[in-house]
C-alpha cells in the first residue's frame, strides 16, 4: 500500500531552511515511494506571489514527487494570529486524510504539530511529531516570556497534548533524546518510535562547488590571499552579533590580511556598523544575502568558520545547519560549548576549536589553535569526512526518515546499512542555521 503523507511547515516556501532542510528530506521520501504532499504558510502571499509565479513553483515540486499546498501566513496580533493559522492547517490536514490522500501528518515543530493533532482527532492518521527544539523553553531564554508566566504555562499544557497525540517522534540531538525519552534509544515507555536526526546537508550541493579550482574562486570573489573568516546565518536572540564581531576584528588585529566574509539575512548594517567600530576597514570585510545555491561556493573559498550560540537549556535541543555545512566544505570550525551535540562532534572529530569563554584571550587562542589544525594536512578532508558520517541528508538524514516511516507502519522500504553511526513571533517556531 502506497504511503501518503501530509508535511505541515510553518514557514514560507521561499525561507532558506524551506530550500535546504525541508524539501532535500521530501525528495528522498518522495524517491522512496511515498506521496509526499507540502504545506507551507507563506508571509505576505499576495504581495510576494504572483498567481503564475505559485502556478510555476507547484508545477515544478509536482515534478519532483511533492504536491504542494500553500495558505497565507497571519503574523499579528501574534496568538489569535497563529490559533487562525493552526485552525487552517488542520482543515487542510483533516481533509486530505478523509480524502485518502495522507494517513501521515507529518509536523515539523509545535505549531504545526498542533495541526497534525487536532486534524487526528477529526479524521484520524498517524502523527509524526518533528521536534525541532524545545519551543516554550527557548522563548524563556530568550526572555520573550517569563519562566513560569501564564504563556509559559499554557504552552505547556499544549505540548503535553502533542506528545500524547503523536505516533513517533524526531528530535535533533542525542541530548534532547536524552531530556525527552531517558534511557531509549529508539522508543518512548510506550513503545513508539524515535530517531535522532540532525541537521543534514546536501553533498551535491558541495560536490558543485568543487568543479571551480579553489583559487579561482577566490580570485573570482576577490579574497586572493587573504585568510578569509566566514559566518553564515542569521544574528539576533541566540545568534550572537557582537562576540562574531569580536571574533572578527581580533582575528584582522592578529592578521591584517584576514577577511571577514558575513552571508546572512539580517540586515547588514547590524554587523557591518559593529566591525567598522572595531576597527575592520571597509575592504577587509563583506556583508550581505548569498542565494542557498552559492553558499557552498563561498565557503570553499574561507579558510576559518565561525558559529557561535548563546548556550541555554533550549539550546541542547538545536542542531546547527552552519556546523554541517561548514564541516561540508572542509572548514575548521571556532564555535562555543553547551549547543546540541556540537561539542562532541568538533572535539570528538577534531575538526576545529570549543570555547567556553569569549573574552579576547580566549578567541587569540582559539584563533592559534586553528591555525595548528590548519598546518596538518589531513584537516578538510577529516572535516568533509566528518560531516559525511554525521549530516549527508542521503545516508543519515534521508535513511533515517524512511526508517521511522517504516517503523511508523507506513509501508515504505529502508536500507539498515545506509544509516551510520554519527554521534551518536510565538508561531513561527525556533530554528535557524
Amino acid at each position: 500500500m502506497t504511503t501518503r503523507t501530509l508535511y505541515l511547515c510553518y514557514f514560507g516556501l521561499r525561507e532558506p531552511l524551506v530550500q535546504t532542510q525541508v524539501l532535500p528530506y521530501l525528495r528522498k521520501l518522495a524517491e522512496a515511494g511515498v506521496r509526499v504532499n507540502l504545506l507551507t504558510f507563506e508571509p505576505k502571499l499576495k504581495e510576494l506571489w504572483t498567481d503564475e509565479q505559485l502556478e510555476a513553483e507547484r508545477a515544478r515540486l509536482e515534478a519532483e514527487g511533492i504536491r504542494w499546498h500553500w495558505r497565507a501566513y497571519h503574523k499579528r496580533p501574534s496568538l489569535p494570529a497563529t490559533l487562525y493559522d493552526v485552525a487552517v492547517g488542520a482543515r487542510l490536514a483533516s481533509k486530505l486524510v478523509k480524502r485518502g490522500e495522507a494517513d501521515v501528518l507529518h509536523a515539523r515543530g509545535h505549531v504545526p504539530a498542533l495541526m497534525a493533532a487536532l486534524a487526528k482527532r477529526r479524521a484520524g492518521g498517524r502523527v509524526l511529531f518533528d521536534i525541532r527544539g524545545f519551543m516554550p523553553e527557548e522563548y524563556t531564554d530568550a526572555g520573550v516570556w517569563p519562566e513560569g508566566g501564564a504563556l509559559y504555562r499554557g504552552v505547556k499544557r499544549v505540548e503535553r497534548f502533542l506528545f500524547d497525540s503523536a505516533d513517533a517522534f524526531v528530535v535533533l540531538t542525542e541530548k534532547a533524546r536524552e531530556i525527552l525519552f531517558p534511557g531509549r534509544a529508539g522508543a518512548d515507555e510506550k513503545g513508539r518510535p524515535v530517531e535522532v536526526i540532525p541537521c543534514c546537508v546536501d553533498f551535491r550541493r558541495f560536490r558543485a562547488a568543487d568543479e571551480t579550482p579553489r583559487e579561482e574562486l577566490r580570485r573570482e570573489l576577490g579574497l586572493e590571499g587573504r585568510r578569509v573568516v566566514v559566518y553564515v546565518g542569521s544574528f539576533g536572540g541566540w545568534y550572537m552579533a557582537e562576540e562574531t564581531a569580536r571574533f572578527m576584528a581580533l582575528a584582522y588585529r592578529q592578521d591584517p590580511q584576514t577577511f571577514a566574509l558575513v552571508m546572512t539575512q539580517t540586515p547588514p548594517e547590524q554587523i557591518a556598523a559593529r566591525l567598522r567600530e572595531l576597527g575592520v576597514p571597509e575592504d577587509s570585510f563583506r556583508v550581505g544575502r548569498v542565494a542557498p545555491n552559492d553558499v557552498p561556493k563561498y565557503l570553499k573559498a574561507s579558510d576559518v568558520a565561525v558559529s557561535f550560540i548563546r548556550a541555554c537549556y533550549s539550546k541542547l535541543s538545536s542542531s546547527p545547519t552552519k556546523i554541517a555545512e561548514y564541516l561540508a566544505a572542509g572548514l575548521p570550525v571556532v564555535t562555543n560549548s553547551g549547543v546540541g551535540d556540537v561539542d562532541e562532534v568538533i572535539e570528538g572529530d577534531r575538526v576545529g576549536v570549543v570555547i567556553r569563554d569569549f573574552d579576547d584571550e580566549t578567541f587569540r587562542r582559539a584563533l592559534e589553535e586553528v591555525e595548528a589544525l590548519r598546518a596538518e594536512g589531513d584537516l578538510a578532508e577529516r572535516a568533509r569526512e566528518s560531516a559525511e558520517r554525521r549530516f549527508d541528508i542521503e545516508r543519515v538524514g534521508g535513511a533515517k526518515y524512511r526508517r521511522i516511516y517504516a517503523r511508523l507502519g507506513a509501508g515504505i522500504g529502508h536500507d539498515e546499512n545506509a544509516v551510520e553511526a554519527g554521534g551518536a513571533s510565538v508561531a513561527r517556531g525556533g530554528e535557524a542555521r
